[in-house]
C-alpha cells in the first residue's frame, strides 16, 4: 500500500470504528472485484471465550501487474486501542502492509488456501485476550481486484452455547422486553384516562395512543430480533418487524410534535399552508431515513456505500430535528401577537408557558438522544455498550410521560386556564421579553 492510500483507508476506517455497531450475526456475503486495501467486515466485544470462525470461497484474486503474493492478502483482528499503534506505524514505515503489524491479529492469509480449483478456506480461532475487535480483510497486493464469497461467525461461548451478541449488548433482550412492558402499561393508562374524560378528548389524543402502541410493538419485536440473534445468529424475520414498526413510530413521532407544536386539534382544527409544508418536508425525508437506517443495519460497513448511507443518515435525522422545531416557535410568536389584542392575558401567559416548556423539553429531548447517548457510544467501555441503550430508552419513557402529561385530555387543561385575580400579573408577565425566542 501507498503511504496515502494507507492513511486515507485508515481514516476512512476510523469513521467506520466510531459509526458501526457490535453485532455478532452469521453473515454471508459477496466481495466482487473489491480494489480497497482494507475492508472492514463488523466489530464485536469479546469475552475470555470468544472465537471468529470465518468461511471464504470461490476466491479470485487479479492483477494488471504481476501475480500477487497471496500472503499479502488476508484477515486479522484489530483493536481499537490497537489503531492509533498501527497509524504510528504506517506514518513510520509507508511500505509497511497491515499484516505484518505486530499489533493486529492475524487470522489467515491466501497463501492458506486450498489450491485451485477449491480456493476454499474455513477455519474456526479463539481469542484468547477479552476486547473489544474489528475483523478486517486487507490487500496489500498493489493494483489487485478481489473477489470471492465470505461466511462470518462471531460469538462467546457460554455454558457451551454460543452468543451472537457482543459482550456489551447480550442483554438487550431483556431491556427491550422490560421496556415494551412500560410502554404497554402507559398505553393502557392512556386509553384509561381518555376514557374517564371523553368530553376533553381530541384528535391528537389518538395520534399519541397510535404512538405509543407503536413504540410498544417496536420494542417487543426489537427484544425478539436481538433474543434469536443472540441464540441463533440470526433474526428469523423479526427484523422486517422491527423496521416496520420503527419507520411507522418514527414518523408518527415527528407528525406529534409537529401538530402539538402548532397546536392543531387544540387550539385550532386546521393546519395552515406553511405548517403543512413542514410535514410535506418531514413525512418523506423519515421514509429516507427508514431506507438509510435498513441499509445500514441489514448490511454492514463492508459494502463500499456504507459511509454514504451513514451521511444521509445523519444529514436527514438533522434536517427533521431542525423542521419540528419551527411549528413551536411559530406558535409562541403568534400566542405572544395574540395576547396583545385579545385582553385574556391570563390564558394567552398558560398557553405560552405551556408552549415554552414543550419547546424546552423537545429541545433537550434531540439533543439528549443525539449528542449525549453518541458520546457514551463512543466513550463507554466495550463491555457497557448495553447502557447507552438504556439512556436513550430512559430519555425517550421520560420524554413520553412529560409530553402526555402536559397535553392529557382533562377538562381544565392549561389550555382553558382562566384565573381573573392573576389578570394583573399575568399582564405585566406577557410584557416579559423572556418568551421571546
Amino acid at each position: 500500500m501507498t503511504k496515502t492510500s494507507s492513511f486515507f483507508a485508515f481514516s476512512v476506517f476510523f469513521f467506520l470504528l466510531l459509526f458501526s455497531p457490535s453485532s455478532g450475526e452469521i453473515k454471508t456475503l459477496t466481495i466482487t472485484s473489491d480494489t480497497r486495501p482494507m475492508i472492514l467486515f463488523e466489530k464485536f466485544g469479546f469475552t475470555h471465550t470468544g472465537h471468529v470462525s470465518i468461511a471464504v470461497s470461490s476466491v479470485s484474486v487479479s492483477s494488471s501487474l504481476s501475480p500477487p503474493d497471496p500472503s499479502r492478502l488476508g484477515f486479522f483482528l484489530l483493536s481499537d486501542e490497537s489503531l492509533l499503534q498501527v497509524l504510528l506505524e504506517i506514518r513510520q514505515n509507508p511500505q509497511l502492509c497491515v499484516l505484518d503489524s505486530q499489533y493486529t491479529y492475524k487470522l489467515f492469509t491466501f497463501r492458506d488456501l486450498s489450491p485451485p480449483p477449491a480456493s476454499s478456506f474455513n477455519h474456526s480461532y479463539p481469542v484468547s485476550s477479552p476486547n473489544e475487535y474489528s475483523l478486517f480483510f486487507a490487500n496489500c497486493a498493489p493494483e489487485s481486484t478481489v473477489s470471492m464469497d465470505v461466511r462470518t461467525e462471531l460469538y462467546n461461548l457460554d455454558l457451551n452455547s454460543r452468543d451472537y451478541l457482543s459482550a456489551g449488548l447480550t442483554h438487550l433482550p431483556t431491556l427491550f422486553f422490560l421496556f415494551s412492558l412500560a410502554y404497554f402499561a402507559f398505553l393502557a393508562f392512556w386509553i384509561y384516562l381518555c376514557y374517564t374524560n371523553k368530553r376533553s378528548v381530541h384528535r391528537i389524543h389518538l395520534l399519541m395512543a397510535g404512538l405509543l402502541l407503536m413504540k410498544a410493538l417496536n420494542l417487543i419485536c426489537a427484544a425478539e430480533d436481538e433474543h434469536y440473534v443472540k441464540v441463533t445468529g440470526t433474526p428469523h424475520g423479526w427484523d422486517v418487524l422491527f423496521y416496520i414498526f420503527q419507520f411507522i413510530r418514527v414518523v408518527l413521532l415527528f407528525t406529534v410534535i409537529v401538530l402539538i407544536g402548532t397546536g392543531w386539534s387544540f387550539l385550532k382544527p386546521f393546519l395552515q399552508e406553511k405548517e403543512k409544508k413542514v410535514l410535506m418536508i418531514v413525512i418523506p425525508l423519515q421514509v429516507l431515513a427508514n431506507i438509510a437506517s435498513v441499509v445500514i443495519g441489514e448490511t454492514g460497513p463492508f459494502i463500499k456505500d456504507w459511509v454514504t448511507w451513514n451521511q444521509v443518515f445523519l444529514l436527514v435525522d438533522i434536517i427533521c430535528c431542525c423542521a419540528i422545531i419551527f411549528p413551536i416557535v411559530w406558535s409562541i410568536r403568534s400566542l405572544r401577537e395574540t395576547s396583545k389584542t385579545d385582553g385574556k392575558a391570563a390564558r394567552n401567559l398558560a398557553k405560552l408557558t405551556l408552549f415554552r416548556q414543550f419547546y424546552m423539553v423537545v429541545i433537550g429531548y434531540l439533543y439528549f438522544t443525539r449528542i449525549v447517548v453518541f458520546a457514551l457510544r463512543t466513550i463507554a467501555a466495550y463491555k457497557y455498550q448495553w447502557v447507552s441503550n438504556a439512556a436513550e430508552e430512559i430519555a425517550s419513557l421520560a420524554f413520553y410521560l412529560v409530553i402526555f402529561y402536559m397535553f392529557r385530555p382533562v377538562e381544565k387543561n392549561e389550555y382553558f386556564v382562566l384565573d381573573e385575580e392573576e389578570e394583573e400579573a399575568a399582564e405585566l408577565a406577557l410584557r416579559d421579553e423572556e418568551f421571546e425566542l
